[in-house]
């Protein structure tokens, strides 16, 4: 039985909280949050305990740690779990600066403890399929990866503030997924981008609409779409086309009605929020991430994935404000 100690009570982390009650080979033992309300609500959940950073990574008892409070609080939170001999679990990003990261994951790798990234995408079943059909080689070669990622609005401007920007925040999910299905690192990053949706995100010196083109050494490309608003839901979607075909994962939908009619066809939106599209990708990646530490295998994604995909984010930021194609060398 794998024993985790959590940092963060927010809606995430009630997701992972879920998600390791429904695990047969996992319990939940210790809550931290700075919000002792929200800690302590989720602990009487699922009979943990609210304690302090300090005890909870203190206790030899406890196995993993997973870490999903505040963006500013992950790197440290790394550094003192890898020091106490935890198995880390860490939602994207593990900080805003490279630098950070980098010392951060030194101390990781020192420690010698496994480090997952929650790059939850991987896991979705629809697109995990899809990756797995594209490296078996069913439609060849990759020529052309499109990937679309649009939010149904945008989150509240206080978040906004502290996010790290599109390409950090909401793209780097985007970034890392044309990693995984490209089977190259991009070497050249174009990024555009406007303020369309509200005005108010512009003044917090953000954007909330982007282009970005990835080109790989080998010539394959990447084009990038991400829109803090569609109308009709959240619209998650890939193609790839390869030497011999197209792969394509669509939307999720409530049903799979369509009604067709002399007024038209018709069927239901996508679904409007992300945490009912991803639900069974936020299960699955804690799943392999439990079953990687329990049977000694390195999890993945892992910490250089997070480190390369928010290299690209910082690429993209660069090319946007710098309006040329950034070159990188891996």
């Amino acid at each position: 039985m794998l024993e985790f100690c959590q940092f963060g009570a927010g809606r995430i982390g009630a997701i992972h909280a879920d998600n390791i009650a429904l695990h047969s080979g996992a319990t939940l033992r210790y809550v931290v949050d700075v919000n002792e309300a929200a800690a302590q609500a989720l602990a009487d959940r699922y009979g943990a305990q609210v304690v302090s950073t300090q005890t909870a990574l203190a206790d030899p008892a406890v196995d993993a740690a997973i870490i999903a409070s505040s963006t500013d609080t992950h790197a440290d939170l790394i550094e003192a779990a890898a020091r106490a001999g935890k198995a880390i679990f860490c939602e994207k990003p593990i900080d805003l600066s490279l630098k950070r990261v980098e010392s951060c994951l030194e101390v990781a790798r020192e420690a010698g403890v496994p480090l997952a990234l929650a790059f939850n995408r991987r896991f979705d079943p629809s697109f995990a399929a899809l990756q797995r059909r594209l490296s078996e080689g069913e439609v060849g070669e990759v020529e052309m990866l499109c990937i679309t990622s649009r939010d149904p609005a945008p989150p509240p401007l206080d978040y906004i503030k502290v996010s790290g920007g599109l390409f950090r925040d909401m793209m780097i999910h985007d970034l890392d997924m044309a990693r995984w299905l490209l089977g190259e690192e991009p070497v050249e990053v174009t990024a555009t981008a406007s303020c369309l949706v509200d005005q108010a995100i512009a003044e917090a010196g953000d954007v909330d609409t982007a282009l970005v083109t990835l080109r790989t050494a080998g010539g394959r490309l990447c084009q990038i779409s991400n829109n803090r608003r569609a109308a009709y839901g959240y619209d998650q979607r890939i193609e790839v086309l390869g030497s011999k075909g197209m792969l394509r994962a669509e939307n999720h939908r409530p049903t799979t009605v369509e009604a067709a009619t002399a007024d038209g066809v018709s069927r239901d939106k996508p679904l409007y929020f992300f945490l009912e599209r991803y639900a069974a990708a936020y299960k699955a990646e804690l799943d392999a991430f439990i079953d990687a530490v329990s049977s000694g295998i390195e999890p993945s994604p892992g910490g250089y994935d997070g480190h390369a995909a928010l290299r690209l984010a910082d690429a993209a930021l660069q090319s946007f404000k710098e309006k040329r194609t950034i070159i990188l060398a891996w």
